[in-house]
C-alpha cells in the first residue's frame, strides 16, 4: 500500500511541478477559442513526440558550454519526463484552452 501512495505522490510531484515554475504556454496568447484550441492541440503533439529529444540535448548543450555533462543528463531527464507528459496533457485538454499546463523551458525547442 505504501508503494502505492509513494508512486502516487511521484506522478503528482512529477505533473505539478513544471507547472508551478514555468510561465504561460504560447498558444495561451492566441485570441479565440478555435485559435488557442488549434495552438494547444498542435503544441501537446509537438512536444509528445519529441520531449523525449531533450535527454540528448540537455547534455550536448551542457558539454558545449563547459558544464558538467551529468547535470546536463539530469536537466535532460527532467525536461524530457517534462515535456513528454505535458505534452500529452495538452492533447487530452486541447477543447479547454483554459487548462495550461506550462512545461520545463517552456516545451521542446524542435521544429521551432
Amino acid at each position: 500500500m505504501s508503494k502505492r501512495i509513494g508512486l502516487w505522490v511521484f506522478i503528482m510531484a512529477l505533473v505539478a511541478a513544471p507547472a508551478l515554475a514555468q510561465a504561460a504556454s504560447p498558444w495561451a496568447a492566441e485570441q479565440g477559442w478555435g485559435n488557442q484550441a488549434k495552438g494547444k492541440l498542435v503544441y501537446g503533439l509537438k512536444n509528445t513526440l519529441l520531449g523525449w529529444t531533450e535527454l540528448f540535448t540537455e547534455p550536448y548543450e551542457a558539454v558545449q558550454n563547459g558544464e558538467n555533462f551529468f547535470v546536463g543528463l539530469g536537466t535532460g531527464v527532467w525536461n524530457g519526463v517534462g515535456q513528454t507528459v505535458g505534452g500529452a496533457l495538452h492533447l487530452v485538454t486541447f477543447p479547454v484552452p483554459a487548462i495550461d499546463v506550462p512545461l520545463p523551458e517552456g516545451g521542446t525547442a524542435l521544429l521551432s
